[in-house]
């Protein structure tokens, strides 16, 4: 089995999503998102390689490219449009060759289009606190910043998220366990072990609680990253 890390997002959960807990088998249509338009960017350690072949699957607005990995997970793409991708147009790429590309896999529930759903057991959640500025003092618009944001080791989703404006709640991330694929996150993890990223989160958390509960030490940006960089 490999092991692959998910963005839930918030709206996603709030909107039509259905909490889950540790152990629960789950089935989520996933998406390679772009990480830079995903709270702002500044993911690393949780962002995923895929490599195969696009296909096509159809929808009432168009159709979406779906690539089967050559490890066998099945996702759609949302930085390449059906009609070229970059390498076709340049004409240094035939039409269904194989394509590597690198984002966060984000769970996508709104697509016109029906795509695969991935079944998996979950190993892991984090819930994800966001932090949140506004581009000029008293704008009364609220951006992500980039790389800052906090992760905390929860039993199960909830279906709700929320807090204050500068800090908060944003989704979580799933370490999903999906049978018949590989991943490089599977080999960072000592066998037998069933939560892996909260035990990387313990190790990196380990000797400043403070920034557990929002210190610097606890972003993204600035704390020991968790496993799984491809």
């Amino acid at each position: 089995m490999g092991l692959w890390h998910v963005f839930y997002a918030d709206w996603q959960m709030e909107c039509c999503g259905a909490p889950f807990a540790l152990g629960d088998e789950v089935g989520w249509p996933l998406l390679l998102s772009d990480a830079d338009d995903v709270l702002g960017g500044g993911w690393h350690d949780q962002l995923s390689k895929i490599v195969g072949p696009p296909e096509e699957v159809r929808g009432e607005d168009g159709a979406v490219r779906v690539v089967r990995d050559e490890t066998g997970l099945v996702v759609a793409l949302h930085q390449h449009p059906v009609g070229r991708r970059a390498g076709e147009e340049r004409g240094e790429a035939r039409r269904g060759d194989p394509i590597r590309s690198v984002g966060l896999l984000t769970v996508e529930t709104h697509q016109s289009a029906e795509l695969p759903e991935v079944r998996g057991r979950v190993r892991a959640i984090q819930v994800v606190t966001q932090a949140f500025a506004e581009p000029e003092p008293g704008s009364g618009t609220w951006q992500p910043v980039p790389g800052e944001r906090w992760l905390r080791s929860v039993d199960a989703c909830p279906k709700w998220f929320g807090g204050p404006r500068k800090r908060s709640g944003a989704g979580a991330v799933v370490t999903l366990d999906v049978p018949a694929t590989d991943s490089r996150l599977s080999y960072t993890v000592p066998r037998g072990e069933r939560h892996p990223a909260r035990r990387a989160y313990r190790r990196r958390d380990r000797g400043d609680r403070g920034g557990r509960e929002g210190g610097p030490a606890g972003t993204l940006s600035t704390a020991r990253p968790l496993p799984g960089t491809p």
